[in-house]
């Protein structure tokens, strides 16, 4: 799920890009830094603006300058339950791996229905039911998470297609 959250950063910033042009410097780095990135508990997606850059603050010793910018940005978090659209990234006997955008999740063979089969035979590998379902390599796959875990810096899932309106979504 999407979410707008306020957030807070402390930037540092070499003496050589002291000058007029620091707010800039500062945002850009505030940009390339975040943008993109995994606290552990969500994905920051983009980021809004920076609606307060601090005074800089020089670090003793070291003669670099802190500054704390608050900044607004879009971020998603999946929840256990949630249907998300992916992408397969691998196929193998034990199961499905699929990118949800940023997020890695795993669909065991457990976790996929009775009539879909593993067919090691087929080019490329694949999961099938000889009909119109196939999940290989880069099919599109409607799924639903089961847990998440998260790491430090990452998160992963575990998902199913064991549902109703689950599964394969065709070639797009």
């Amino acid at each position: 799920m999407f979410f707008l959250h306020n957030l807070e950063r402390t930037v540092t910033l070499h003496p050589s890009f002291f000058g007029p042009r620091t707010k800039e410097y500062l945002t850009t780095c505030l940009l390339d830094d975040v943008e993109g990135s995994c606290t552990g508990q969500y994905y920051i997606i983009c980021v809004l603006d920076s609606f307060l850059i601090s005074e800089g603050r020089v670090v003793p010793g070291s003669g670099v300058a802190e500054y704390t910018i608050q900044y607004r940005a879009v971020v998603w978090r999946p929840f256990k339950g949630e249907t998300v659209d992916s992408i397969v990234s691998s196929v193998n006997q034990m199961g499905v791996f699929a990118d949800v955008g940023p997020l890695p999740v795993f669909v065991s063979n457990h976790l996929i229905p009775p009539d879909i089969k593993w067919d090691p035979n087929a080019t490329p590998p694949q999961y099938t039911d000889n009909k119109d379902q196939v999940i290989e390599k880069g099919t599109h796959l409607r799924i639903k998470l089961i847990g998440t875990r998260s790491d430090v810096g990452s998160m992963f899932a575990i998902g199913s297609v064991k549902e109703d309106f689950l599964g394969s979504l065709g070639e797009f």
